[in-house]
């Protein structure tokens, strides 16, 4: 069954990229910076937050309705479709659903006045495998300090609100499981201490953090059911979110440089003729529309999902699945797009190099293509691997003392 979309909220979206973000997008690129004045523009326009209950001053949004969104946006901006994901799933999304009423209003009231929130999982030794983490919590009384460093934070430096996950140990050094602790910028002990140079999306910053005797009060602690001991692996649910909003940042930049190659190949002529008239280039086109419509239908499915339990996230294997296609898809499209602007693709002057620089992240980001088939092959076989073990992985000292 296809779901139904908000042709309302889709038009309100692409107006919005074609006239606010589309004549920025080159200089965000260029400059390298990240644009405050695009995040302005999006909370005037109700493109923050859409997802976070009424209740908390959102709209109630769903992810499918997030999902359109974001392809509008990743059409003419990747880092401004970056912005409206994390603005809407992922970080934001796990408060929403596991913290506190204090925690849901402090995180609210961050992100709709523009906040993109920052999650801190990855480790210098710990990408795919999140549970080889050595960033650690220490509790100490009513508190927890954390020591630690994680790389490859996007939105570091930037970002107000961060989801940190620390393994967890208690005042008599027992090993509790990994945790999720929330801080905010500017918190004593929180830093960043180094920016990585990207090939592509340069105005969103991707840095490393450094935690130095970090103090999180006890009320600052995500605690889903289960605490430390089951916790993460419903805490890394967020990741299933995150997954389909990467996947539709990657089918937008498609979206996007399919436009750019159609509008070339009706008015380029070659031998006197638009080039769009030879056959070769035509099944190219007819290609790249037919992978562009598969990888918005399946994540479009995926984003109308819901996990096992009626979870408040996406269907992991829905969402794997999507986003491997999606994400590998998008590649060959720029590609073939680029190629049909011929050196002209090539040249900064046009859109579709900076598209094809971009949408290269898709297939590493928020779970590599093979850690992610990896997983879709595990739900096959019906092998429990290290993936679907989380929760016991995280906390084997707890379960050897007790």
């Amino acid at each position: 069954m296809i779901p139904a979309i908000d042709q309302d909220l889709r038009g309100r979206a692409r107006e919005f990229a074609e006239t606010v973000v589309a004549p920025r997008a080159a200089a965000i690129d260029a400059s390298l910076e990240y644009p405050w004045d695009i995040v302005a523009k999006l909370v005037e326009a109700g493109f923050m937050g859409m997802s976070i209950p009424a209740e908390w001053g959102g709209q109630g949004r769903s992810f499918l309705d997030v999902a359109i969104v974001v392809e509008e946006m990743a059409r003419a901006c990747t880092v401004t479709a970056r912005i409206v994901v994390e603005g809407n799933m992922g970080a934001i999304s796990t408060v929403m659903a596991y913290g506190s009423d204090a925690q849901k209003r402090w995180a609210a009231d961050l992100v709709l006045a523009g906040d993109k929130p920052a999650i801190c999982i990855t480790e210098p030794d710990a990408g795919s495998d999140a549970t080889a983490m050595r960033t650690r919590a220490d509790q100490r009384g009513n508190s927890w300090v954390i020591n630690g460093v994680k790389h490859w934070i996007t939105g570091a430096g930037v970002s107000k609100l961060h989801l940190i996950f620390a393994r967890a140990f208690d005042e008599q050094g027992r090993d509790m499981g990994i945790g999720g602790f929330l801080a905010e910028r500017g918190a004593p002990g929180l830093d960043m201490t180094r920016r990585e140079p990207t090939m592509g999306l340069c105005g969103m910053p991707e840095g490393e953090l450094t935690f130095t005797n970090l103090i999180v009060p006890e009320a600052m602690v995500l605690r889903p059911p289960g605490g430390f001991a089951r916790g993460f692996a419903q805490l890394i649910n967020a990741y299933n979110s995150q997954r389909v909003g990467a996947g539709t940042v990657a089918m937008g930049i498609a979206a996007g440089a399919l436009d750019h190659a159609l509008e070339w190949a009706k008015g380029r002529e070659q031998f006197g003729r638009p080039i769009g008239e030879f056959q070769g280039l035509q099944w190219m086109l007819a290609d790249m529309q037919t992978q562009l419509t598969a990888s918005r239908l399946m994540l479009h499915a995926a984003a109308a999902s819901r996990g096992p339990n009626n979870s408040a996230f996406p269907d992991p294997e829905l969402a794997a699945q999507a986003k491997i296609f999606a994400s590998e898809a998008a590649i060959k499209i720029v590609n073939d797009a680029l190629q049909i602007f011929g050196a002209r693709g090539y040249s900064k002057n046009f859109p579709i190099e900076r598209m094809a620089r971009d949408v290269r992240m898709f297939t590493i980001g928020g779970g590599t293509a093979q850690v992610l088939r990896t997983l879709v092959a595990s739900k096959m076989l019906g092998w429990k691997l290290p993936q679907q073990r989380l929760s016991d992985i995280s906390q084997p000292k707890l379960a050897a003392a007790e």
